[in-house]
């Protein structure tokens, strides 16, 4: 006789299931900017996601909108541009016509009342469709910052629906310091309130960064040495293998610390460090977040080292790209250094480090811990708990073991949770995929907090100020091969902060003990 007894799932946290109105029909998504790179190659590609497993809603339609005058085919060529997998897959293709069929197209200006409300006119002939008279809108800025606060005023003045839910995606960067941070969140407060706001950064919709929180509180073992007494420094590192690639122009308008550690890797680091919070609610999580923010000073000039590449193995040096002034001074790698000044993490440095044209493609975060008592052992390598994030996610721990055989002596491995391996019949969705499900479900957990902004400026806005000059001469990057780890003054820098590097006999994923 077979059982019908459902067995009620572990591991399951009640907290998390709580999430604000759900959208599940009669919902219009508009993005806003849909001719432009970040729409085509990240918000369009998520967005069929979402469509070709069913996660977006009942009678769903999209519409793009953009200055550009394109006709329907085009629009569509555009925004399928870089969607993946579908060679030969017949039911994969069939659901990217119907996608296609639900997007439709309309360009118009980004300050002008007319063009908003001939989008509202074309929204509203689509809701005519839906049966009953609530309806929804989810407007995705896909924008650059210029524009962000008129397009929200006339969203809001033009668009906004009266018979349902309305919310607004906005993508970094919010501001170029705390002053202009706080008068963007300011002027967009006026058009939308904080509970219709998703400030996005897609680092936060990172399956290895949303384990954070599941890695450090679902584990005793694993929450029990994760202070100042175990742990001797952390570091949290991005690293791309290509320059600017022509757009140049942009970054030396904002450098690799706005670019990335001011925003990507602060995320992270708060999620890493934060205190355990009454639930993982939205507001509770993000509520610890900013509470551990608050604890770091700014910056110190002496804790930052400054790069910037130049020509090497066949590849241009950053002064080379054509849109970048030939005198910058723009770093294209930054290591910093960050301290949090509370009884669990006072004395611990953690080292920020990010970079464009280095030697591989890697986003991770490495903890290492303090060296064993001294007396038995002689020279033993750390432990080390290291999170990759990208690519090829994985978590795994370095530990030393005895070698196998007849000698008794410790080498440094490890114990390796890799995700392909592990997980092999689970596809982890994009980041975008993620926030933009989370923004459909009212779930504020994974998008930034106007306070948590404030903070994270009040950190960084002096380091930049001197890097451009505003409080002093501006300091030069040291230059580093185009392919290499960054600056040679790098190893010095961190060895500094307390780094030890493995002993010269670790290996991964192999280690031949006839080599030893």
């Amino acid at each position: 006789m077979t059982s019908n007894i459902q067995r009620p799932r572990s591991g399951t946290i009640p907290s998390m299931e709580i999430s604000g109105h759900a959208l599940k029909d009669n919902t219009v998504i508009v993005v806003l900017g849909a001719s432009g790179d970040l729409a085509k190659k990240k918000t369009y590609p998520a967005l069929f996601g979402l469509y070709r497993n069913g996660y977006l809603p009942r009678d769903v339609h999209i519409v793009g909108y953009a200055r550009t005058k394109m006709d329907t085919e085009e629009y569509h060529k555009r925004i399928t541009a870089y969607i993946k997998n579908l060679d030969n897959d017949p039911e994969a293709s069939a659901k990217l016509e119907e996608f296609k069929k639900l997007s439709t197209y309309v360009s118009g200006g980004y300050e002008d009342a007319p063009s908003f409300q001939n989008l509202t006119k074309h929204i509203g002939e689509i809701e005519k469709a839906y049966t009953t008279p609530h309806t929804n809108r989810l407007f995705y800025l896909a924008l650059p910052p210029s524009v962000f606060v008129p397009v929200a005023k006339n969203l809001k003045d033009c668009c906004y629906s009266t018979r349902g839910v309305n919310r607004i995606i906005v993508e970094k960067p919010f501001g170029k310091d705390l002053d202009s941070c706080r008068e963007l969140l300011s002027s967009l407060k006026q058009s939308w309130t904080e509970d219709e706001t998703f400030r996005i950064d897609h680092y936060l919709g990172k399956e290895m960064v949303k384990n954070l929180l599941v890695l450090r509180f679902g584990n005793v073992a694993m929450n029990a040495a994760w202070d100042k007494n175990s742990i001797s420094n952390v570091q949290i590192t991005f690293k791309e293998p290509f320059g600017t690639e022509g757009r140049g122009g942009y970054f030396d308008e904002f450098g690799i610390i706005r670019d990335i550690l001011q925003n990507h890797l602060l995320q992270v680091l708060s999620i890493l460090t934060m205190e355990r919070p009454v639930s993982f609610g939205a507001e509770d999580v993000r509520d610890e977040k900013v509470k551990v923010l608050r604890a770091i000073p700014p910056i110190k000039h002496e804790d930052t080292l400054l790069g910037q590449y130049v020509a090497a193995n066949g590849k241009p040096g950053y002064l080379d790209d054509d849109t970048v002034p030939k005198d910058s001074v723009c770093p294209t790698f930054a290591a910093t250094v960050l301290r949090i000044n509370n009884e669990r993490w006072e004395g611990v440095p953690f080292i920020m480090k990010a970079g464009k044209a280095l030697n591989e493609a890697k986003v991770e975060i490495r903890v290492q811990f303090k060296d064993v008592t001294q007396g038995i052992f002689a020279d033993i390598s750390r432990n080390e708990l290291v999170v990759r994030i990208q690519p090829s996610e994985a978590v795994y721990l370095k530990l030393n073991t005895k070698t196998p055989g007849y000698e008794f002596r410790a080498i440094p491995t490890e114990m390796d949770l890799t995700y392909k391996r592990r997980f092999s019949d689970t596809k982890i969705p994009e980041a975008y995929e993620a926030l933009i499900l989370d923004a459909l479900r009212g779930d504020h957990s994974n998008f930034v907090r106007d306070d948590e902004l404030d903070v994270a400026w009040k950190i960084f806005t002096p380091i930049l100020h001197w890097i451009e000059g505003l409080s002093g001469p501006r300091p030069r990057p040291l230059p580093y091969p185009y392919g290499s780890r960054g600056p040679k003054q790098l190893e010095e820098f961190i060895t500094k902060y307390g780094y030890k590097r493995s002993a010269q006999e670790y290996n991964w994923p192999t280690t031949n003990i006839s080599n030893l």
